[in-house]
């Protein structure tokens, strides 16, 4: 990209708080996640000039919508700022990034805040459950179930199965890497989590089914969270590197970028795509033109990478789907370390959506920040050797909206 976005720096909130205990909500989390921000990139409030918010639930989780005025509601030095909301489900706050980045692009700001913030332990598990189901095509969907994305994401699998076999202990392990990554991460919901022997096997009590293909080991951890970041203009990024004496080139920059969209029905997917080579060949695409617009080849030219991981499934369908191994065959990747720390691409050394905790509106971003760190050499325990380029790939429902960034280094 000859004109790449430049991130400034960011925040995330501790995955692991339970804001509704503290007598807290989406306003306190929004607020933190604001300031949080700008403390983080050295900036005064006065530099922001447009603010796009991501978040999913935040009418059905607190009857609360109109997030965008809800960021000068709660910093009030960002009264009169153009503010905006974003909902795709869980890529809700990487379409806020491409909103501000094409506002960037446009000429329109130089310095643009993006923050995904979202809710969810102020409800009981099973209702808040029930919320997310209106990320699918409610009533369409076409299968009866207790929990709809346990059931989606299942059917995945089997859908794997049934085109190219597929083996649960490869589901197993990717489990185990990402709560295992998840250990060295600060602000990881999981992070104390203990697990044994047979957590991380079909062991019907310590790993039990939760819906047909999904066992409780393969599921993301929807928690309460904000992530936060501030983009830049290449002009706005050099000043600020001279104000902050930063250095611009070593500076995280998004140089690619990947969206598209299929329809909300699982089954719709499926039956388009029968004949070929990848289960969902519209987010193939997305990674394509995202490598395309970065100047790359491909996966071979990443150092990591931040995936969309729900459920082990969906770790399983982005594996391949990136290339690191060929079309059904995502297995060869787990099985030879090269997902793992160490490995020829790491994925999700943030210990992902599994590990890490997935506030659903928040995901995107916090991938953004996580690669945005890893390319400057600021991922602390998580760091990954030499990284100067890492890949996020963000899912809103049954991979009916698909967002993927290049981000990179010096």
């Amino acid at each position: 990209m000859s004109n790449p976005t430049y991130i400034l720096g960011g925040h995330q909130t501790d995955f692991a708080k339970v804001w509704s205990r503290n007598g807290q909500d989406l306003s306190d989390m929004t607020r933190e996640t604001t300031l949080g921000t700008l403390e983080a990139c050295g900036l005064d409030a006065s530099a922001i000039e447009s603010i796009h918010v991501g978040n999913a639930f935040g009418e059905l989780q607190r009857q609360q919508a109109h997030l965008g005025a809800m960021v000068a509601q709660v910093v009030p030095e960002l009264w009169g700022v153009p503010a905006m909301r974003h909902e795709g489900a869980c890529a809700s706050a990487s379409l806020a990034v491409l909103s501000a980045m094409a506002e960037i692009e446009a000429g329109r700001y130089d310095c643009v805040l993006v923050l995904g913030v979202e809710e969810f332990k102020n409800l009981p598990g099973n209702e808040a459950s029930m919320n997310q189901n209106a990320a699918a095509w409610q009533g369409h969907e076409g299968f009866d179930c207790k929990f709809m994305w346990p059931a989606a994401f299942g059917r995945v699998a089997q859908e794997y199965e049934q085109r190219y076999g597929l083996d649960r202990r490869h589901l197993n392990r990717i489990a185990e890497i990402n709560y295992t990554n998840a250990k060295s991460n600060p602000l990881a919901q999981t992070r104390k989590w203990a697990f044994d022997e047979r957590s991380f096997t079909d062991d019907d009590e310590a790993n039990p089914w939760i819906e047909p293909g999904t066992r409780r080991q393969d599921c993301g951890q929807i928690t309460d969270g904000g992530a936060g970041i501030v983009l830049a203009s290449p002009r706005f990024a050099a000043e600020h590197a001279r104000r902050t004496g930063r250095s611009l080139e070593g500076m995280a920059r998004i140089t690619g970028w990947g969206h598209r969209n299929a329809g909300l029905r699982l089954q719709d997917k499926f039956d388009r795509s029968r004949d070929e080579a990848y289960v969902f060949p519209h987010l193939r695409t997305a990674l394509e033109d995202a490598w395309r617009r970065a100047g790359v080849s491909g996966v071979a030219d990443m150092d990591g990478v931040e995936t969309h991981d729900c459920f082990t499934t969906t770790e399983y369908v982005a594996i391949d789907h990136l290339g690191l191994t060929p079309p059904g065959q995502s297995w060869q990747a787990v099985e030879d370390g090269s997902i793992a720390p160490g490995g020829r691409c790491p994925i999700n050394m943030s210990g992902g959506l599994i590990g890490c905790g997935h506030p659903v509106g928040a995901t995107g971003s916090r991938m953004l920040l996580d690669a945005a760190r890893q390319v400057t050499g600021t991922a602390d325990a998580a760091q990954i050797d030499g990284a100067r380029r890492l890949q996020t790939l963000n899912i809103g429902g049954s991979c009916a909206t698909v967002v993927s960034f290049v981000v990179e280094g010096a």
